[in-house]
């Protein structure tokens, strides 16, 4: 386990008499912004990732605080974290379909073994944890909008599966640790977020058309584009987790922005901000792709008093803006096949 510490002598206070919390997957897209907002909050953060699919500038910013510290780790291995621990935030996993197809076994170990690890560790430390679960879990959903009671239609061995049935494993061992052990759980189910810092590489929806977009290519669209997601920003997927942590509810809870649109739509909406004159073209649907997602948030709204704030006009803009400030040589990288529109 390598630490890089990378302090410098500044007025933010140390780790003595802060909150320590610990966050998995650090590097990647929604555990930078945990990093933001737990620093913002005064916690004393400790970042881990392994960079399998995270990237270090995303929290560089942070290097030289003195209640910052980043270690360099596969969480499948034995975790060891000296000193106390009060909150554990697991987001370590591959997220993206094009991610997760091309490294399955990865993807069911970090969910299976590098989960139990986290659980060890929460027990060992009398910390609460939080796991980052999936609107994936629901596959492809015969049920709509979806409810934290549904249980799913997931293929196990289709291309999706080891992503799907990995944290579908990670809630059952989670809610074992909790009635087992009595350790402190919350779940989350995040639905699509988009935002700053995803990659624009990644194969997802948004990043993938703002990326054609960007590079004057014809947006591509799999099956007639009638299936349908439901976008939210990361501002207010994070408000949603950090009120999730700090409440009394140990069943999972969807975040997610209810508000449902056509990839379709979508796709001309990209269209519209980006000014292109390029087209939509479309492509045989993949194998397992969710035909509707829209999240029932009616527990978010009772239990947590969340709800999203941000439109998509207004998170699309911010995320338009984030991408077009990429180097030239970012906007140039793109998936050798774009897999599916998560």
């Amino acid at each position: 386990m390598n630490k890089n510490n990378n302090k410098q002598n500044n007025s933010t206070p140390s780790g003595d008499g802060c909150k320590r919390i610990l966050i998995t997957g650090a590097a990647g897209f929604l555990g930078s912004h945990l990093c933001d907002r737990f620093i913002k909050e005064g916690y004393y953060v400790i970042a881990m990732d392994n960079l399998i699919t995270g990237d270090l500038k995303n929290i560089e910013h942070l290097f030289p605080l003195e209640n910052f510290e980043y270690y360099h780790h596969d969480i499948t291995k034995f975790i060891h974290i000296p000193g106390s621990l009060d909150y554990i935030l697991h987001f370590a996993s591959p997220a993206s379909p094009i991610d997760y197809l091309k490294i399955p076994i990865q993807t069911l170990k970090v969910g299976a073994h590098g989960t139990h690890n986290c659980l060890g560790l929460a027990k060992d430390k009398g910390a609460r944890i939080l796991v980052a679960s999936t609107s994936e879990i629901y596959g492809d959903p015969l049920v709509h909008p979806q409810t934290e009671e549904y249980w799913g239609n997931v293929n196990p061995i289709g291309p999706r599966g080891v992503y799907d049935e990995a944290k579908r494993f990670q809630e059952a061992i989670t809610m074992a640790y909790h009635t087992f052990h009595g350790v402190e759980t919350r779940i989350v189910r995040i639905f699509n977020t988009y935002g700053p810092r995803m990659r624009l590489n990644d194969g997802r929806a948004l990043p993938a058309f703002i990326g054609q977009a960007l590079r004057s290519e014809d947006l591509t669209v799999f099956g007639d584009g009638s299936q349908t997601r439901s976008f939210c920003y990361v501002d207010d997927l994070i408000e949603g987790i950090y009120r999730l942590l700090l409440s009394d509810y140990v069943k999972p809870v969807n975040i997610g922005n209810p508000n449902e649109i056509s990839l379709k739509d979508f796709a001309e909406e990209v269209l519209k901000l980006t000014g292109s004159s390029v087209k939509i073209i479309y492509k045989s649907l993949p194998v397992d792709d969710p035909k509707q997602r829209k999240p029932d948030i009616t527990k978010a709204k009772e239990i947590l008093g969340w709800q999203p704030t941000v439109d998509r006009a207004e998170g699309l803009k911010k995320t338009y803006d984030y991408f077009k400030s990429l180097p030239k040589e970012e906007l140039l990288k793109q998936p050798k096949e774009f897999q599916s529109r998560k």
